[in-house]
């Protein structure tokens, strides 16, 4: 079975993204860069991609999965389809159903869309790209967390796991450390699993 992979930039202090949604603090330039492009060109939106002269294959990822409120810096600039490259997915239950006909506006359960799409017969893994609200209800399907640690603290912002979702008290979900690496541009790639290896 593939794996759900929440593949995310997050800042010291846990937020990936400032209050209105935006992600400025996050650095554009550096050897991480270089490592992305490399390594994962598919997670890069159209448009840079396009800047970079980027026509590399997905290395890892053929669907990306996100929320209504990750969609919208792209839709602000005009892009309604930021990853053409891969099959995408947007969970909302406000944004009219013909935003785009290659991007699938799915008002549905966010599990079991997720259940289905890790049960088809590929080799490629799912890209979970935000955001917090999404992630909390999907931490429970999670097999890998791929966090983009950046070296900057924001204070306030949208969290990587929106609090007030999830079951009442808090369970603990535990990860376990796979792999790091450190950039000199200051940016940490941070590898996470499950214990049992994601199966259940």
């Amino acid at each position: 079975m593939r794996k759900l992979v929440y593949y995310i930039a997050v800042t010291l202090d846990g937020f990936i993204a400032a209050p209105d949604g935006t992600y400025d603090c996050f650095a554009t330039e550096g050897d991480h860069l270089e490592a992305i492009v490399t390594e994962l060109p598919e997670t890069l939106p159209v448009h840079v991609r396009a800047a970079l002269g980027i026509d590399a294959p997905p290395a890892r990822f053929d669907t990306v999965v996100m929320g209504r409120a990750t969609l919208q810096p792209a839709l602000d600039i005009g892009i309604t389809s930021p990853y053409p490259h891969l099959r995408q997915y947007v969970l909302s239950h406000t944004l009219p159903a013909a935003t785009d006909p290659t991007e699938p506006i799915v008002g549905r359960n966010p599990i079991d869309l997720i259940r289905e799409l890790k049960a088809e017969d590929s080799d490629a893994d799912v890209w979970l790209c935000g955001g917090g609200h999404l992630a909390g209800q999907l931490v429970d399907e999670m097999d890998e967390l791929f966090l983009k640690v950046y070296p900057v603290v924001l204070g306030r912002g949208i969290g990587l796991f929106a609090p007030e979702t999830g079951p009442e008290p808090p369970i603990a979900r535990r990860f376990e450390h796979l792999h790091s690496r450190q950039f000199d541009s200051g940016v940490r790639f941070t590898r996470l699993v499950r214990p049992d290896g994601g199966e259940r």
